[in-house]
């Protein structure tokens, strides 16, 4: 089996375009009042920021982001976050899906919203468009693929990763040959007997990086490289879907390819997948490192002060920028911009989405007037478990838990999803509730 190696890659040519997904149900109620890009992560960015950022350290500046689902904040933050200079050529914009006299049909999925768009990055000059996914967290250089995918002669190459048989169920699993190329592809295969034909190959393991002794199943990433009169071929049809339509069936007319990717990745496609993966940020070796500053992730400068720590105890956190903590425990937990927690609090496993705002002083009064708590954690409260989404008002004396209840509830004041408490964006939770 050859050995891949870097080589000199021109990514002017290359034209990036990121999926922004469907109505995201199974991340609600954080996609209630946003697209799934737009989700808040790690306590000060969004999810979009990951693949935006991975493009930018690839030296890719040409990107647009396909959505059409609650975009409004996310248009906020692309405009806010990333502006290029008008002498680089670089662009970071949002295709929102619109209605028009000859198609007045949304996005079907996500070949249907690349044809869509044609008409838009066929104004640009490039030779291969590549696809990407707006709800995973990892980081790569995207130029391993380019440079692999040139060197093999591909039509198409799709973004690899090694997974154990419980992931495999639900991602796209293909086999290869000893070049790497793509010799059957499988979309999410639930049938025992079938996922037992797509165990990977032992002999495959030492070239694509593996050293485990456990059965793996090579999944795709959604991450697509087209070569651009392929993609065109391949788009000139009514089909709707890479992974369930495009795919498969350029397995068996074009030179498709693999590139194997062996770091983290972590698909955010369920509330119990993003709990897990922004308290793994907390850790002392998180599988996903944000101060790795060879390729940073960038995000919306917000020039806010540094948070101010009164007292607080705080043991595996990260406090982002303009906070302030008053005397309580904060366990295992993410503390989003502008959060204000007051003194008396114990916070485990919980993360806070954070504030858009700080709060005025007529407008705590006011809520006051009504009983109701100001912006923020109320004095001792207790919350473990829990998801708080933006500008939530907590009471004073509150208790917040999944325990003893069932996995997924629909309650007027909060919601329970994979047996985590999730407070939705603008909520409130009067004083003394107990959850």
């Amino acid at each position: 089996m050859p050995q891949k190696t870097r080589m000199s890659v021109n990514s002017s040519n290359v034209l990036s375009v990121i999926m922004g997904g469907g109505q995201g149900t199974r991340l609600f109620p954080l996609t209630r009042d946003r697209s799934k890009p737009a989700v808040p992560l790690g306590g000060k960015y969004r999810l979009v920021d990951i693949p935006i950022s991975n493009c930018i350290n690839s030296g890719l500046k040409r990107v647009y982001l396909l959505t059409q689902f609650n975009s409004a904040s996310l248009h906020r933050h692309i405009s806010q976050s990333y502006k290029f200079d008008q002498f680089s050529g670089g662009f970071v914009e949002i295709l929102a899906a619109e209605q028009t006299f000859s198609d007045t049909s949304w996005y079907q999925g996500t070949a249907d919203a690349v044809r869509k768009n044609l008409v838009h990055f066929l104004n640009h000059d490039f030779d291969y468009l590549l696809i990407l996914s707006g709800d995973q967290l990892y980081r790569m250089d995207y130029r391993k693929i380019i440079a692999e995918h040139t060197e093999s002669g591909a039509d198409l190459s799709i973004a690899t990763i090694p997974v154990e048989r419980d992931v495999a169920q639900s991602l796209g699993i293909m086999q290869i040959d000893t070049n790497y190329k793509i010799t059957r592809f499988v979309e999410k295969p639930k049938d025992p007997a079938v996922l037992e034909t797509l165990k990977m190959d032992r002999s495959l393991y030492e070239a694509c990086g593996i050293t485990e002794d456990k059965e793996f199943y090579l999944a795709s990433m959604g991450i697509y490289l087209f070569n651009r009169e392929v993609l065109l071929r391949l788009l000139d049809n009514s089909h709707t879907d890479f992974g369930k339509h495009i795919i498969p069936g350029a397995i068996s007319t074009h030179e498709v390819y693999a590139s194997v990717f062996r770091g983290y990745w972590e698909d955010i496609g369920t509330i119990r997948s993003y709990f897990e993966a922004n308290l793994d940020l907390v850790s002392e070796l998180p599988r996903f490192n944000f101060f790795d500053m060879s390729a940073p992730i960038f995000t919306r400068p917000r020039f806010l002060p540094a948070s101010k720590i009164n007292g607080a105890e705080i043991n595996h956190a990260t406090v982002s920028d303009g906070c302030i903590l008053n005397r309580c425990k904060i366990n295992h937990t993410i503390v989003g911009v502008r959060s204000t927690i007051s003194e008396g609090c114990d916070l485990n496993r919980t993360i806070l989405l954070g504030c858009d705002y700080y709060e005025s002083e007529s407008s705590i009064k006011q809520y006051e007037t009504r009983g109701l708590p100001r912006i923020g954690i109320g004095r001792n409260t207790h919350i473990e478990n829990a998801i708080v989404d933006k500008n939530a008002r907590i009471g004073n004396n509150c208790f917040i838990s999944p325990v003893g209840k069932p996995e997924n509830v629909d309650h007027p004041l909060y919601y329970i999803r994979d047996g985590i408490v999730i407070i939705p964006k603008n909520g409130i939770i009067p004083h003394g509730t107990t959850i």
